[in-house]
């Protein structure tokens, strides 16, 4: 068995950080990196470990490519506040062959309002979050950063427990950050038109809702599939909203 140091990026996170530290407790590290905030995370947090730091927010691969860095074994498994190692999971990795693979994808159980979303492309969501620390770099992308590992991959069976969207409230308000994040990406690539504002979002409804099977998961897989379409919705209209800033000046 080899040690594994467990690294969470976290604020604003106190309704969940106690659930997802609480399924890391078999890890031999734990480091927890906070940004700034208000809230009860960092107290809750310092019931799990010792190893917190608080760092000012300067995006999402910054923050995990300094999570990574103060992990002291070479072994590394990064999970997000939503997250959770299930049982299963925590067996598989105590058990596992290291030797195998240098990076090892974990596939994901999605939850959107209480439920598991096995359609719109949320099933088995592999996510590459166990690996070798020398191995491994941070993507560096403003929204849907990851790890970049330089050697085998192999993958797990167990699922991470991801409790994605728990309330529509609060699935706004990620839809409007991570679409900013997406807009800022790719307004330098992208020519925004009309069509593509009001033609885009309907692919990406038709493709989640029928290509993707999201009717096969009921009313729940409908609104993951307006949601996604929604987001794509925001994105490209941001996008033509910087462009045309652009041009006025």
């Amino acid at each position: 068995m080899q040690k594994v140091s467990a690294i969470v990026i976290a604020g604003r996170e106190e309704k969940n950080i106690a659930d997802c530290l609480e399924s890391l407790r078999w890890a031999d590290e734990i480091v927890v990196v906070n940004s700034e905030s208000n809230d009860r995370t960092v107290e809750i947090a310092r019931q799990f470990t010792d190893k917190i730091f608080i760092r000012k927010w300067e995006g999402y691969a910054s923050q995990k490519r300094f999570s990574l860095q103060q992990a002291t074994n070479e072994w590394v498994l990064s999970i997000d506040a939503d997250e959770r190692v299930s049982p299963e999971l925590c067996s598989e990795i105590l058990s596992l062959d290291f030797s195998k693979a240098d990076g090892f994808y974990i596939p994901r159980r999605n939850y959107f309002l209480g439920r598991v979303i096995r359609s719109c492309g949320w099933s088995p969501d592999y996510q590459l979050r166990l690996f070798k620390k020398s191995k491994t770099s941070v993507t560096d992308r403003h929204v849907h950063e990851g790890f970049a590992v330089d050697g085998k991959k192999d993958y797990l069976k167990s699922e991470l427990i991801h409790y994605t969207h728990s309330t529509i409230s609060g699935t706004l308000d990620k839809i409007n950050e991570y679409s900013a994040l997406e807009a800022q990406e790719k307004a330098g690539r992208v020519r925004m038109t009309g069509a593509k504002i009001f033609f885009k979002p309907l692919w990406a409804f038709i493709q989640h809702f029928i290509m993707r099977r999201g009717f096969t998961d009921g009313v729940s897989g409908l609104m993951v599939s307006i949601i996604h379409a929604m987001t794509k919705t925001q994105v490209y209209m941001k996008i033509w909203e910087m462009q045309n800033d652009r041009k006025k000046r």
